[in-house]
Formats: C-alpha cells, structure tokens, sequence
C-alpha cells in the first residue's frame, strides 16, 4: 500500500528550526542535573549521597518563614507590586550593603530578581551587544558563560589552576583583553573553589578594569562564607572610582538557607538598573510579594543563624579536605569561603579502576556514582577536566560517609 501522506505544514515552517539556535546551544545546568540524578537514585531506593548542588542543609530561620506566613494573608501581596521590587526590600538592601561591605546604595539603584541566577542573566543581557567579550576567570559556575552566550556575548575563559589557589592575575586579565572586551565577571568567594582574592588583589584587578573602561559584574552571594579569618572585600569598595561601572549582585539564598525563595538583586548605577527594570517589567514583572516580605525580614535581622550556619560549615570543610587530601592522586587547596572543595584529579586519571580506564573528571564521575553510589560535579562543568567540585553544604555524617567511599574507591586506582 502506497503511503499518500502528506505534511500538511507550509514548506517554510518545515524548514525552520524547532528550536532557536540561541536557545538549542545552551547546556542544562550540569550542578542542577548531578542534584537531580542523585535525587531520582535515592528514590529507586540506592543510597546514593550527594554532592553536587550548593544548597545549605538548613532550615530557613524560623523569623523568616513567620513573616511569609503573615504576608500571604495580607491581600496587598495578593497583587502586582513594582516591577523592581518592594520599596521596603529595595531599602533594606541598600541598608545590609552599606552595613556588610560598606557599599553606600540608595534604594534607586537596586533591582530585585528572581534569584541571583536572574541578576546573572540581566546583568550581561543589559551590558553586552552582539560580539562584546566577557573576561571569565576559570573555574567558572556554570551558568555564567551561558547567560554571557544568551545576552548575545562571547565568553573569554581565563584559567587560574590548584597551583594559583585558583586565583586570577591582572597580568592573566590583561592577556585576555582586546578591544572588544566589555565586561569582567568576578566572584570573591568562588563558586565552585572557595577561593577568596586578599584585598590588593581585589583592589588591583579594580584598578585594572577602571583603567581600560571594563565593566565590573561581581558577583557577593557568598560574601558572609569565609573562614581562617579571611575577609571578602567588594571591588567598588576597594576601589571607590569603580563605582560607576560596576555591577554588584547578591542574594539570599546561600547566607540565609533561602534557595527556593527565589530573591536576589542587582545594584549599581541608576540609568542602568533603570534598563535593567525595563527588561523585567517585560520577562517577569515583579518577583513574588511573599518571598520578598521573607527577604526583608531576613535582611533586616542580625546575623547570628548565619553565623551558626558558618561554624557549621567551616568544620565540614576541614574534615572533607582533610579526607580528599588522604587520597592518592588528589590535589586539594583549602577553600577560604563558599561551601565548596575543588580538588585537582590529574593524577587519577589513566588509571584503571575496576575495569575501566577515565581519561577525564566526567568519566571518573560518572564511575564514583555507578560504583561508590556518591554524585559529584565533574570540572568540565566549571572549565577544563580535570577536576571535581564537592559542596559541604550537607550533614556532618552523610559528608564522612560520602567522602569515605571516594576514599575507598579511588584508593583501588591503579
């Protein structure tokens, strides 16, 4: 029988792509996907530990979660507020700028997003035309180079391996520049290393970009992390004239266990946080009433759950960097801030272990998951192989546990 079948859709919707080529080259979030493949063993009942999403495994402190219950009965968070946030919310993070960094904001020069993630997005889609370069020091997380990509930017990788402490040079930097070069991305404290860039280098890699009239995206949602004393200093802080081309992003969500709030922000000058406020008027309108009502509560608080939060951490991060460094052919630099280890696997790699041979990080993952029953970030989600990220953002047994196996597994290498 003769098929007579026809596609009964004009010729040139056939030949269209279904999806744009912007949208189609975008890779899902590799530290999202690890959190959900681990999630979807556990429910098939494997006890398969975690390590992949930087999430805190703290509750929201209680004072928080109150105001949310008491603004979901008001009918004023029922409706439409302003597309750049609460004016309450806009002062209050103006007031915990001007008291954490010593960065003076005025409510004007603040937008609130829809998690830091969206401030990542609007910040490049506000900054960059087709073609404009982006300074990415490397490791990066992971959403970066995407959102430079999505704003029609071109990502430039600059690497900073274990033997730098993960640290980006100026002489680094201006290698990298070019007359195309728009933008810099910082982020003191890392995501995914735990790295903390001192002071002067923070000031001079300002100093850096205000002499070449690069603009600044720093993003601080790590800022309260740190540990050994060490201090996370805001660029237009240190450097006070960068101001004006500077871009700094933050959010609730690591300092306050509020990852599914969804509240972040973008701050600096007015015209473009204005732009910026255009953009979202359009994609999202304004972040949800409750969870900014949540923010404010939470920003307008003292410090002291974040404070046991971080003595929490800071034990966590020395038992799994105590463990790793155990392992042979692991190389692992102390994180200064953030919830993250970075260890460099180099030396693992090439090396049989139990019938196989990984020749990158993503495949000794993927074989720390299948035989270990542990999920970890490999390096090619952050930058070249070569590398794992682990978060210690979760209970103090599940991470020996975790970390145990890796232990015993990878000591097999042969």
């Amino acid at each position: 029988m003769t098929d007579t079948t026809t596609d009964s859709r004009p010729a040139a919707a056939t030949d269209r792509r279904r999806v744009s080529a912007r949208v189609g080259g975008i890779a899902e979030s590799a530290t999202l996907a690890v959190d959900a493949r681990a999630k979807a063993l556990k429910a098939q009942g494997r006890p398969v530990i975690g390590f992949g999403a930087g999430e805190p495994d703290f509750p929201t402190p209680e004072p928080v979660v109150a105001a949310a219950v008491a603004a979901a009965g008001q009918p004023a968070n029922h409706r439409y507020t302003p597309a750049a946030g609460l004016p309450e919310l806009r002062r209050a993070v103006a007031d915990k700028t001007a008291r954490d960094s010593g960065l003076a904001l005025e409510p004007s020069q603040v937008l609130v997003t829809n998690g830091g993630k969206q401030a990542v997005y609007t910040a490049f889609a506000t900054l960059c035309d087709p073609g404009d370069e982006v300074i990415l020091p490397t490791p990066y997380w992971t959403t970066y180079p995407e959102a430079v990509r999505l704003a029609g930017g071109v990502p430039v990788e600059v690497f900073a391996g274990e033997e730098q402490g993960y640290l980006v040079s100026v002489e680094q930097l201006e290698a990298a520049r070019t007359p195309r070069t728009k933008v810099l991305l910082f982020c003191s404290p890392s995501n995914p290393t735990g790295a903390v860039h001192p002071p002067e280098q923070v000031e001079a890699i300002g100093r850096w970009a205000l002499q070449h009239g690069i603009w600044v995206v720093t993003d601080e949602i790590y800022e309260h992390l740190v540990y050994d004393g060490v201090t996370a200093v805001s660029m237009p802080v240190a450097v006070p004239e960068l101001a004006d081309t500077c871009l700094v992003l933050n959010g609730v969500a690591k300092t306050y266990a509020m990852t599914g709030w969804r509240v972040g922000w973008l701050a600096g000058p007015v015209d473009v946080v204005k732009a910026a406020t255009n953009l979202q008027s359009h994609l999202t309108s304004n972040v949800a009433n409750v969870s900014q009502r949540a923010a404010v509560e939470a920003l307008t608080s003292d410090l002291s759950a974040v404070a046991t939060m971080r003595e929490a951490f800071d034990r966590r991060r020395q038992t799994m960097v105590s463990m790793l460094r155990e392992v042979d052919g692991i190389t692992c630099p102390m994180p200064q801030g953030a919830f993250y280890a970075y260890p460099g696997v180099h030396g693992l790699l090439g090396r049989e272990l139990r019938g196989r041979t990984p020749q990158t990080s993503a495949e000794l993952a993927q074989v720390l998951l299948e035989e270990a029953e542990v999920a970890v970030v490999p390096g090619e989600a952050f930058g070249p192989s070569g590398y794992l990220r682990l978060s210690y953002a979760l209970g103090d047994d599940d991470l020996v546990e975790g970390v145990g196996r890796i232990q015993r597994l990878l000591g097999e290498a042969r």
